[in-house]
């Protein structure tokens, strides 16, 4: 049973098409080449078949192969038809002489071998079955004369001959398309330096991928932690002071109109939308970020160095999501404790310091390393060239970042 499997399984008839398919490609190149040999000025049969159906094909057949979308065509057949190893390839067309020689090889190959199994194919079938048959049907004795076949010699084997030839023909096709699936990826896989492209697509990719989640996590998830003590401080006081709970009420309103908008932007980058503006949050933004802090019940200490002003663009946006990180770290981890935050211009560094409390939920915070939003700061501070520093100081939570205001610094 085990010997049979081969006939019943589909992948040995896919790579049986893909072999026949080959060798019906091939046929054209064999009629140009035999058109074109009658114009030679010889008469030696053995020069114009080596010729007419070796020499001038297969020279016929690689220079096709050179033709780039070639690769895209047979990438695409041994992906669907050959399978195995094959599976995994990425039709395209060459891009390179390199790319080029190698699907033109494969070309060459795939013809060649499909030529070999497709004319077995239509002539071995047929064959075995006359020689199973012969022994009980009155006319064999004629068929084995033809084949040089003795009248003394037992006629019991030519059957087995016969299923031989089969089994050789199957075991020629399963092996054929194993050898060629397996050729595959490296004749019209991808080149060094596609390979090389490639992955850095996928790392242009999975840095914006990481970006966009640094986005979400600090513009939207503060914005959450903010809304949700706002709320619960104004359903607190909605009836005792009115005021405050209109206040809460539009502090809310206000942050999450800001998230929207990040998250509006956000999304205009995954649909590749140029048209959606960018958010430009930057330190000149921090008094709202502080105000909208305060109203959802926290007691920030803010001391902020008017030198702040005169940082670099792209260091004060970075830096306005690190303290509006830190804010909702606090906020998740410790509740609403009381909250120091010290920012100032240093030596030309930016240097940004926050504590708070410890408490139990945020030192259990803090065991997990801060959670993806400490990691985010960290991958924002890294790209800045900066140094940062978090975590238990006494009963305190410190959070401490430095920024270089240049490049080198």
């Amino acid at each position: 049973m085990r010997f049979a499997r081969p006939l019943i399984e589909r992948r040995t008839w896919r790579r049986w098409a893909h072999l026949v398919v080959g060798g019906a490609l091939l046929m054209p190149f064999w009629f140009f080449a035999l058109s074109l040999t009658t114009l030679l000025p010889t008469d030696n049969v053995a020069v114009v078949l080596v010729l007419s159906l070796l020499v001038v094909p297969t020279a016929a057949t690689f220079v096709t192969g050179l033709v780039p979308t070639v690769r895209l065509l047979e990438g695409s057949l041994a992906r669907e038809l050959l399978k195995g190893p094959a599976a995994d390839l990425t039709p395209g067309s060459a891009r390179s002489w390199e790319s080029r020689v190698r699907a033109a090889s494969w070309f060459t190959l795939h013809l060649s071998a499909g030529v070999v199994v497709s004319g077995l194919s239509l002539t071995v079938p047929p064959l075995a079955v006359v020689m199973i048959l012969a022994p009980a049907v009155s006319w064999d004795t004629r068929f084995l004369a033809s084949w040089g076949w003795q009248p003394a010699w037992p006629q019991w084997p030519v059957p087995l001959i016969g299923l031989a030839s089969m089994a050789a023909l199957l075991a020629l096709i399963v092996g054929t398309g194993a050898l060629l699936a397996r050729l595959a990826p490296r004749f019209l896989g991808p080149s060094a330096a596609e390979r090389l492209a490639e992955m850095e697509s996928r790392a242009v990719k999975l840095a914006e991928r990481n970006r966009l989640a640094r986005e979400l996590h600090d513009s939207v998830g503060h914005a959450l932690s903010v809304v949700t003590l706002q709320a619960g401080a104004a359903g607190r006081v909605l009836d005792s002071d009115p005021a405050f709970a209109r206040e809460a009420l539009g502090a809310i309103e206000e942050s999450a109109r800001a998230a929207l908008e990040d998250l509006d932007h956000v999304l205009g980058l995954l649909r590749e939308d140029p048209s959606r503006p960018a958010p430009q949050a930057t330190l000149g933004d921090l008094g709202r970020l502080l105000e909208q802090t305060r109203i959802a019940g926290v007691e920030l200490d803010a001391e902020i160095d008017p030198e702040v002003r005169r940082v670099p663009a792209a260091v004060s946006r970075e830096a306005y999501r690190i303290v509006q990180e830190g804010l909702t770290n606090a906020l998740r981890h410790a509740g609403k404790v009381p909250v120091r935050l010290r920012l100032g211009v240093v030596d030309e560094r930016l240097e940004i310091e926050m504590s708070n409390p410890l408490g139990d939920p945020h030192g259990a915070g803090a065991g997990h390393g801060g959670g993806r939003g400490l990691g985010g700061v960290r991958e924002r501070v890294t790209v800045l060239r900066g140094a940062m520093t978090a975590g238990p100081d006494g009963n305190e939570w410190r959070f401490r970042v430095s920024l270089p205001l240049r490049s080198g610094t």
